[in-house]
């Protein structure tokens, strides 16, 4: 219930480093002791009851867009891996990146290995770019939250999305696209088929932060080599 409350003061009002500081401390702190196959299997059995209302209509479709042209969806997200990787599968993404905590003997240390933040996700999104090829000049990052200003400068085609005051401002100063989604569904009845968009290879689309606790995203586009 706790965890639920910091992740509504995020979504309504945003959060800047700080604050996320503090959240991660407070979040690790609870789950110290706890078992990881317990959490995951929690997880996976309550999962569409939670995420489904906060899906946007507009990310869904433009996710099959993308998919159905070839390019590769990258989840990044601050929130832990045991969220981050089941929401990745339900909407198709190639790879999912997130913070990561240690687990000793089953259960969580309460320490981070690796924590999906800020330069954390650039470091993840340039180690997924060597790996995978990816050129970042040609790729599209998206986001809603000013601290997400480190991967979004690091790609060719940055847009924000329903973003914070924050990153708002800093989108008119750079020139940087702002998109607004407003059409929350079920991600089981999300859109299937793809609009015309998808038919236009060298548009840029965007995608929305999925609201899934803290959770924002950015989706990396592969081009042919």
């Amino acid at each position: 219930m706790k965890s639920a409350y910091a992740q509504f003061l995020f979504l309504m009002s945003g959060a800047d480093h700080d604050q996320m500081d503090r959240m991660r401390s407070y979040l690790t702190n609870m789950c110290t002791g706890w078992d990881v196959e317990q959490v995951k299997s929690i997880v996976g059995e309550t999962l569409h009851d939670i995420v489904n209302p906060l899906v946007f209509a507009e990310a869904a479709e433009l996710i099959a867009d993308h998919k159905l042209c070839g390019r590769d969806v990258v989840v990044v997200s601050a929130s832990g891996e045991e969220i981050v990787a089941p929401i990745a599968r339900a909407l198709g993404a190639t790879h999912a990146m997130a913070t990561r905590m240690v687990v000793e003997d089953g259960k969580y240390t309460g320490e981070i290995a690796f924590y999906c933040f800020g330069e954390g996700k650039a470091e993840a999104i340039r180690e997924l770019a060597a790996r995978e090829r990816y050129a970042l000049e040609h790729c599209y990052a998206y986001s809603d939250s000013i601290t997400d200003i480190p991967m979004l400068e690091m790609v060719g085609h940055p847009t924000v999305v329903n973003p914070d005051r924050a990153l708002r401002k800093e989108a008119a100063a750079r020139g940087w696209p702002v998109l607004t989604f407003s059409r929350p569904v079920s991600l089981r009845d999300r859109i299937p088929a793809p609009s015309g968009a998808a038919m236009a290879t060298t548009a840029a689309v965007g995608v929305s932060a999925l609201a899934a606790g803290a959770l924002t995203y950015s989706l990396l586009r592969r081009f042919a080599f």
